[in-house]
């Protein structure tokens, strides 16, 4: 009797008679598929490194400073170029219009806010109120507890809630007010 735990060795006339027969997987896969939506002369660039925000952060904050600073120098040589105009004007006594225009031309060029230096007005649009449970607009506000809501059905939850749910919910918002 031959012994349980031997297999037999795959022979070549066993794969002439069983063909391979593709798996399910094998079958559903989209790999054959064309894929148009991909370049086929694109080739990955090994030596790009990715770049984390601080590095970019810092690259915007240098490339803004050195287009200050140009705008400065070009500025000073400008008004260095002007002086020596109106002196030559003055020898000639020629009207003072011309100095006024290229002041009002110095002056249009000002730093213009960018994500990095937000130097803007405050907005004259009124302050957005939102509802303190849903945070969806809130049109309302409840007269006893102070709390902001969007229709009468958060306006039923806050009539039923306790007062030190409210002063939490106050608070959230930042507001510190007392309950009555």
């Amino acid at each position: 009797m031959p012994p349980k735990n031997l297999k037999r060795k795959a022979t070549a006339t066993d794969a002439v008679l069983a063909p391979h027969v593709p798996s399910l997987a094998e079958q559903m896969s989209y790999l054959h598929l064309p894929r148009p939506f991909k370049n086929p002369g694109y080739t990955k660039n090994v030596n790009r490194r990715a770049k984390n925000l601080k590095n970019v952060m810092g690259q915007e904050r240098e490339r803004e400073k050195a287009e200050r600073e140009r705008r400065r120098v070009e500025k000073t040589e400008k008004t260095e170029k002007t002086e020596q105009d109106v002196q030559g004007q003055d020898a000639m006594d020629v009207d003072e219009k011309v100095d006024e225009n290229h002041d009002a031309a110095v002056v249009v060029e000002e730093e213009i806010p960018t994500y990095l230096s937000i130097e803007a007005p405050p907005s004259f649009l009124p302050q957005k109120h939102y509802c303190d449970i849903t945070g969806l607009k809130a049109p309302y506000t409840d007269p006893v507890t102070g709390l902001r809501y969007h229709d009468k059905d958060v306006y039923a939850l806050i009539r039923e809630m306790s007062a030190s749910t409210a002063k939490e919910y106050l608070s959230a918002r930042g507001v510190n007010s007392i309950v009555k």
